[in-house]
């Protein structure tokens, strides 16, 4: 357990939290102690209490409930949308970075393009010419954050393809690939792991931006951006319905940029030295 101790506490809490939701998202509809979609008229916006914990909506459904199944969705949109931006950015940032030129020059004039329109209007874009699911969202906040990981990973590769090793590679006549695969990539993988954990979060907040904007999740499937839209008329008479939600989703963020600077502090040897 000495390993453990060493781990910066901010690496801890935030892993530990996000664990917690983790665990809550995978068992969600088993732990639920109702059906997310269960209407009661009769017990619409019943206040959080024994019943209830959290409260209930407008259709009388269980909030707790509804948050459980949504996190599901959620998690799943930041960390698949993470996963296209690196499938897509890494490739072509390694192959910037590597050949420079006129393969630079023409990636990196489409990563300026596309950067230079605001996230949130290029997944309105995206998703307003095919009919919103949740795997479309995750794809298209996954391809919005395809230019920033392809801008680090032209970086990373820049300072690394100058090295020695990767001199030596060259001299021994090793293919481009090999170099990018052997060489390059693992030790490239250091920041681009943190600015993954970092995307999660913002991949997370906008989907559910989207889905308050009608563009992910429809009803009564339950998502918490969904769920904070839904709530909007009724924040007054009910406001627990927005509110829980709300704070799920502001603990997550701050949970996953809690891991996310401890990998920072565990994988920057700068910080490493500093520490030390």
């Amino acid at each position: 357990m000495r390993w453990l101790a060493r781990l910066p506490l901010s690496l801890l809490a935030g892993g530990g939290v996000f664990a917690l939701i983790a665990f809550a998202a995978l068992l969600g509809p088993a732990i639920a102690p109702y059906p997310y979609d269960g209407i009661d008229i009769m017990a619409r916006f019943l206040p959080p209490g024994p019943a209830h914990w959290f409260g209930t909506d407008e259709f009388g459904r269980d909030v707790l409930s509804r948050l459980l199944h949504g996190a599901r969705l959620s998690l799943l949109m930041g960390i698949g949308a993470t996963a296209v931006s690196l499938l897509v950015g890494v490739p072509l940032g390694l192959a910037a970075g590597y050949y420079g030129g006129r393969v630079d020059e023409s990636i990196m004039r489409l990563v300026d393009l596309l950067i230079s329109v605001p996230p949130i209007l290029m997944g309105i874009l995206i998703l307003s010419m095919t009919p919103p699911n949740p795997w479309k969202t995750a794809i298209a906040v996954g391809f919005i954050y395809v230019p920033i990981m392809v801008r680090l990973t032209r970086g990373v590769t820049l300072e690394i393809v100058a090295e020695e090793f990767v001199l030596a590679a060259r001299a021994r006549g090793e293919r481009p690939w090999y170099i990018l695969g052997a060489e390059i990539l693992p030790n490239a993988w250091p920041p681009i792991i943190v600015e993954s954990a970092l995307r999660v979060t913002f991949a997370i907040m906008l989907g559910a931006a989207l889905s308050f904007l009608g563009l992910g999740v429809h009803p009564p499937a339950s998502d918490w951006g969904l769920m904070i839209a839904e709530a909007r008329p009724f924040i007054v008479e009910a406001p627990w319905v927005a509110i829980a939600p709300g704070i799920v989703l502001c603990i997550t963020v701050i949970a996953v940029n809690l891991v996310g600077d401890g990998l920072r502090e565990v994988l920057d040897p700068r910080l490493k030295r500093g520490r030390r």
